[in-house]
């Protein structure tokens, strides 16, 4: 099998793993599943454990974070390093991991919203627009304390910023991995967002 398949294959088949599902069945006793938004993230993971166990909900929310990040990251970086694929191949790899971790195989093709997988994959390509797209995220967070909302606002800071520090992308010429890791991400958030425009979705305080 050609190297780039299995490369994709690999992308997508890690990055659909539901660690927050697997936290909180493992540590907190609690199918995150059945409970709060039913999404594997770490926002659920901490809505959820939190009702019974607010030290252990934080905790595990953070480890939830990490490791959603890290199956972005560590596929690329061990293709780019250990087996020097192109990084076209590379950008690829990094879609394959959101779409893996939104539309895992594992849950029959449910999954989380995409933002700590997509901000892993982008933290390998586009270092610097992370930077502006996490102090976005953080003071969204911070002041309208509204997930779906700081995570939605960090996505567009995401996408404009690209768009400011590399219009021509480097080794691709276009932005398209970025687009359509975006368009994943907001198609994920339809339902967040239609509770934004009724004013009916939850604060995580």
């Amino acid at each position: 099998m050609n190297e780039n398949l299995i490369a994709y294959l690999l992308a997508y088949l890690i990055g659909a793993v539901p660690f927050g599902l697997l936290f909180g069945l493992l540590f907190g006793g609690v199918n995150i599943k059945k409970s709060g938004s039913k999404s594997i993230g770490a926002t659920n993971v901490l809505r959820v454990i939190k009702e019974n166990n607010p030290t252990l909900a934080k905790k595990l929310a953070i480890l939830t974070v990490i490791c959603d990040a890290l199956k972005g990251v560590i596929p690329i970086l061990v293709a780019k390093f250990i087996f020097n694929l192109d990084i076209s191949t590379l950008w690829a790899m990094g879609v394959l991991a959101v779409v893996g971790h939104c539309f895992s195989p594992y849950l029959m093709f449910e999954g989380g919203k995409g933002i700590a997988t997509g901000a892993g994959v982008l933290a390998c390509f586009l270092p610097i627009e992370l930077i502006v797209a996490v102090v976005a995220w953080f003071i969204t967070g911070k002041v309208l304390k509204v997930s779906s909302l700081a995570s939605l606002v960090a996505l567009l800071t995401m996408v404009v910023s690209s768009f400011i520090f590399h219009y021509d992308m480097p080794g691709i010429n276009t932005h398209a991995p970025v687009l359509i890791i975006a368009f994943v991400v907001v198609y994920k958030h339809i339902p967040n967002i239609k509770r934004l425009i009724s004013g009916a979705e939850s604060k995580v305080i």
